[in-house]
């Protein structure tokens, strides 16, 4: 194929001007091939102008022009075409300044260089002229020989990649970045040398995949980087002040090294291959299956030659044979199996040991015990003694030859040492994982299993964790070992009546194989509850008859069930009065009392609003059926409701007032809602019509605030606001009450001349003239005549003048 060139140099003055000043040279093309478009030219000129670097003299000596850099370049322009050129510093006939001389070719879009040859590879050639040509047209190029030495210019390449090695991972992985779909950011090179840019160019040629490597575009000089359109642009330390910001990555090769890792395996795979001098590892790396820039060939053909990676590469080697164990001969499959399970790595991490696990999967079966043997003892050794819990095991097979005995007598003291450990059973991962590895092995510990069961059975419950990475391990244990999972179920269904919340929250995360032959009843149970739960809704009670049913045993027959139904429907706080009562009538007392569940009973009655009518009947029921467990401050509690319930109901003994406060002295601290409870109780009853007068004399002269405010809450009440406006003698007996005991204490005076005003006096003032008159009718019979004056005169201030003159003028009305 034949290739358009053109030359492009700088015009500068007679006098030189132009060298070392700021800004492009003065340039024009001077031989230019007819093939070439005008847009092209256009757009070629910014590309192939030349300015030299910063400090440059205006006039230079032959030696110090020589050094000058040169800018090999490779650009794709607007219509998808590519420029390659080369672009050197030269001293115009007769003058001293500064000039510039570009020699390019032009490659249309799609074309390739001759022979494939990589655009670095053709910059480096040794056909660039060096001066303008002096005939026109220029006949186009039809070869570019490559540079000689070719044995010389590979090992200078490896000292060059040995000399920038802590550059090496980081370069590689943005100019992996490079050929990404998304828009990268440009790689800025800063070297002492053009021509060490050139070799990171060559170095990428040859890392890279080939259709990425014919894409990158380069100039190996820039003075003003940011100008530079290229994908890599190199950059003299002088100008590194000049450095673009955002948008670019930039790697100062002359300065200090870079710390740490740059979490790319195929970069470091590839940098470790370089600082190896082992760059044609590549070519084999490309034959194996996988992406572009995929990690696993490059790792696994480095690990197969004998270079040593680190965990990520090691860990990408293991991924990529797992997938693909048919793409490795016997020999190589060996070698890659060696690399990872040399003694001499102590760096293996968790993601590597579980490639290393796919991949013992992938192999088991396919390649002799020989060749696996080495990483299922690796994988028993980890799970032993590096505790990673989640790691992939071997199957039994792979320990049924003399290499599983000897895995056995080393490990299996160290087994056996783990889980007789106080503390084994509280790390859940690490218990399962030893009791596999412990069948796998063929190591006895039937001894140990009631104590290990005994402290994994309750650290599943505890775990929180949502989805708990020891699950799949769990149940494969429970699959592999029947006598296992026979304790393990045992041991959670005896423990599920404490925590039956954790049970049912472990069963909605690992479905445990409980559907055999043993009973479970709680574990059964707890699996059913959330389906209970959000069947009945707002009838907990049915939700409990249901989770009951589930466990396929009568709560009669095994009390501890109904703890257990309770748990889980009140996993917080406790039952309404109301259910706490459908619950007793559920089951008798003796079962309650067995299960424990008699104190969420009493804790409801406890705790139930002032206002719930069941908590009474609960008080009175819980007292006939747990007179032994009840006791304290809990019976004086209740016996305050009880006490209630007797006072509505009219079977109170004298003296109410009396032992309602010792019976609070007895059950001090109260529960505000018992206390509200018994003394609205007490206080309702003593604004009834019929109520006794010397119970009612008892509170009035009690002095006690909490009574005395309870009246007050139940004479402002609704009910007794209604019967005053309808019933004049129950007003006069109000009147009378609140009248009749001036010298009763504080609390009560206080109280009663609230009363007078804020209920009584408003529920007058709203009565017509006969019904007040009634009233007054009324607190005349109730007492002597000064009462009823009382009465007259306690109305008449509450009307004003204006009340007054409206009552006689209505009353006028009415006779007229």
């Amino acid at each position: 194929m034949s290739l358009a060139q053109l030359h492009y140099t700088s015009a500068t003055d007679a006098d030189g001007s132009g060298a070392g000043e700021e800004g492009p040279i003065p340039a024009r093309f001077h031989a230019v091939d007819a093939a070439i478009p005008a847009a092209v030219l256009a757009e070629a000129g910014p590309l192939l102008q030349y300015e030299p670097p910063a400090g440059t003299p205006r006039l230079v000596s032959d030696a110090a022009l020589r050094a000058l850099p040169e800018a090999l370049s490779f650009s794709v322009l607007s219509d998808g075409s590519h420029l390659l050129a080369r672009t050197v510093a030269v001293r115009p006939a007769q003058q001293s300044a500064v000039g510039f001389h570009a020699h390019a070719v032009h490659l249309p879009a799609g074309a390739r260089l001759p022979g494939g040859m990589a655009p670095i590879t053709a910059c480096r050639a040794a056909r660039w002229a060096t001066a303008a040509p002096d005939r026109a047209p220029l006949d186009p190029v039809s070869a570019l020989a490559p540079a000689t030495g070719h044995a010389r210019e590979r090992e200078g390449l490896n000292d060059f990649a040995v000399s920038r090695g802590p550059w090496l991972a980081g370069v590689l992985a943005d100019l992996r970045r490079l050929s990404g779909p998304a828009e990268p950011p440009r790689v800025v090179l800063v070297e002492r040398q053009s021509a060490d840019v050139a070799r990171w160019i060559a170095l990428a040629a040859a890392t890279l995949p080939p259709e990425s490597a014919e894409r990158l575009t380069f100039t190996t000089y820039a003075r003003h980087p940011e100008r530079a359109p290229q994908q890599v642009v190199g950059v003299l330390p002088q100008d590194a002040h000049e450095l673009p910001g955002p948008g670019f990555r930039v790697h100062v090769c002359t300065g200090p090294r870079p710390e740490g890792t740059v979490q790319d395996a195929w970069a470091e795979t590839a940098a470790r291959i370089w600082r190896s001098r082992a760059p044609e590892l590549f070519r084999e790396a490309a034959e194996l299956p996988g992406e572009p820039f995929a990690a696993g060939p490059v790792a696994v053909t480095a690990l197969c030659a004998g270079i040593a990676l680190g965990p990520n590469e090691r860990a990408a080697a293991a991924g990529w044979a797992a997938e693909r164990p048919y793409a490795l001969d016997a020999k190589r499959t060996g070698q890659l199996v060696d690399a990872l399970t040399s003694p001499g790595v102590d760096d293996r991490t968790g993601p590597e040991f579980d490639a290393a696990g796919r991949l013992f999967a992938a192999l088991d079966g396919r390649s002799p015990a020989t060749t696996t043997a080495p990483l299922a003892a690796m994988l028993v050794t980890e799970a032993v003694r590096g505790g990673n819990g989640s790691l992939e095991l071997p199957g039994r097979t792979a320990f049924s030859g003399p290499e599983g005995a000897a895995v056995a007598t080393v490990l299996g003291p160290e087994i056996l040492t783990e889980l007789s450990g106080s503390a084994a059973g509280l790390d859940v991962a690490r218990t399962v994982q030893l009791l596999r590895v412990a069948r796998l092995l063929g190591v006895d510990c039937a001894e140990l299993l009631p104590d290990v069961v005994r402290q994994l059975a309750p650290a599943l419950l505890e775990d929180a964790d949502e989805t708990p990475g020891w699950a799949p391990a769990l149940l494969e244990l429970m699959d592999e070992q029947f006598d296992v999972r026979t304790a393990l179920l045992g041991a959670l269904d005896r423990i599920a009546p404490e925590n039956p919340a954790g049970a049912e929250r472990l069963l909605g995360r690992v479905p445990l194989p409980f559907t055999g032959t043993q009973l479970l009843p709680h574990l059964r149970m707890c699996a059913e509850a959330p389906e209970a739960k959000a069947g009945f809704g707002a009838d907990r009670v049915g939700a409990v008859h249901r989770v009951l049913r589930a466990a396929g045993m009568s709560p009669f027959a095994e009390p501890l069930v109904l703890r257990t139904a309770v748990g889980l429907v009140w996993e917080e706080g406790a039952p309404s009065a109301g259910e706490a009562r459908l619950l007793l009538d559920a089951a008798t007392s003796d079962a309650h009392r067995t299960a424990g569940t008699w104190s969420h009973l009493v804790a409801a009655a406890l705790g139930a609003a002032a206002d719930d009518e069941a908590a009474p009947e609960l008080a009175h029921d819980l007292l006939r059926g747990f007179p032994q467990e009840i006791g304290g401050r809990t019976r004086g509690a209740l016996l305050l409701l009880e006490f209630a319930r007797e006072v509505r109901s009219g079977s109170a003994a004298p003296g109410w007032a009396e032992r309602a406060r010792a019976l609070r002295s007895d059950a001090e601290p109260v529960e505000p809602g018992v206390l509200d409870h018994t003394f609205g109780a007490l206080a309702g009853r003593l604004l009834a019509p019929d109520s006794p007068e010397e119970e009612l004399y008892a509170l009035v002269h009690s002095g006690d605030a909490d009574l005395i405010a309870a009246y007050d809450r139940a004479a402002r009440g609704a009910e007794v606001r209604t019967r005053l406006k309808a019933e004049p003698e129950y007003a006069a007996g109000c009147f009378t009450v609140w009248t009749a005991h001036p010298h009763a204490g504080a609390e009560w005076s206080g109280t009663a001349a609230a009363l007078l005003e804020d209920v009584l006096r408003p529920a007058v003032r709203a009565l017509g003239p006969e019904r007040v008159a009634a009233v007054e009718e009324a607190v005349g019979r109730s007492g002597s005549s000064g009462r009823a004056e009382a009465f007259r005169d306690w109305n008449r201030r509450g009307q004003g003048t204006l009340g007054r003159l409206g009552r006689r003028l209505a009353g006028r009305v009415r006779r007229g």
